[in-house]
């Protein structure tokens, strides 16, 4: 289902965070929003998964304006694995995952041989079926966040807003993660602080800066030295990543004389 953000502004307080921003995600397509620290990617995030009405604008899902929708019915249409810190829950992994399937059932219903077959495989698509019983106050902060991305894979959602969803994991579960959300077939809206992930599994990017939008296409159109000078504020060498033949950054701070000649073997 296609996600449309047309010329979306959004304040904190009496301050303007997002502004004038316009941005596509086609159905089952990867997005990714990038741009240094306060450029207002989580703020734009917030308008999409209903945590923070656009002050202009609209935000579409299909043909619906999102805000529009009855709460349970935009909640069964959008999950959001957050970046904040996952809530102290005081229950087992698995009573927090089940808590995905709550849009699908009615005030006082139960929860069905479905709804549980369903949390079985959320968990097991982001290797945790070991844990379903523990409690969840005693995992760690990346199991936690991987408890976070099952809870919204049982949402059975149209679309899935992650928010800097590979903070706390280690390298194996950060790729693991993004395997799994390339293989979803999901339409997808995820930030990213690591520019060489975003390169490898994004369709497309969007950068923001300031709250407004400075490019948008497909990865290697993005990240250009140009751009991350501009931006970010650093130099970067674009080559070719060795296995995966993705664009692939290296950073080093402006002004810095790089060589580009092999290291002496020591």
């Amino acid at each position: 289902m296609k996600l449309d953000l047309s010329s979306v502004g959004a304040d904190l307080g009496a301050r303007r965070i997002v502004d004038d921003v316009t941005l596509h995600v086609q159905a089952g397509e990867i997005v990714g929003l990038i741009g240094p620290n306060g450029s207002g990617k989580s703020t734009l995030l917030r308008t999409v998964y209903r945590m923070l009405r656009p002050v202009a604008g609209r935000v579409t899902l299909g043909t619906d304006d999102l805000w529009r929708l009855p709460p349970r019915e935009a909640a069964r249409r959008v999950a959001v694995v957050a970046q904040e810190a996952a809530p102290e829950f005081e229950f087992t992994v698995s009573e927090v995952v089940e808590m995905g399937r709550t849009p699908h059932k009615g005030a006082f219903a139960r929860d069905t041989p479905q709804d549980a077959s369903i949390v079985r495989g959320a968990l097991a698509r982001v290797d945790l079926q070991a844990f379903a019983q523990r409690d969840f106050a005693t995992l760690s902060g990346g199991e936690k966040q991987r408890v976070m991305v099952a809870r919204a894979l049982a949402q059975e959602p149209k679309l899935l807003v992650l928010d800097e969803p590979t903070n706390h994991l280690d390298i194996h579960h950060q790729l693991e993660l993004l395997e799994l959300l390339r293989s979803l077939k999901l339409t997808i809206l995820v930030t990213l602080h690591d520019l060489n992930l975003a390169a490898a599994y994004c369709d497309r990017l969007y950068l923001l800066d300031a709250g407004r939008l400075v490019a948008c296409g497909a990865p290697q159109d993005v990240l250009t030295p140009e751009l991350l000078r501009q931006v970010y504020r650093v130099d970067v060498v674009v080559s070719r990543h060795p296995v995966t033949a993705r664009h692939h950054l290296s950073f080093f701070p402006l002004q810095r004389a790089v060589s580009l000649a092999p290291p002496e073997v020591l």
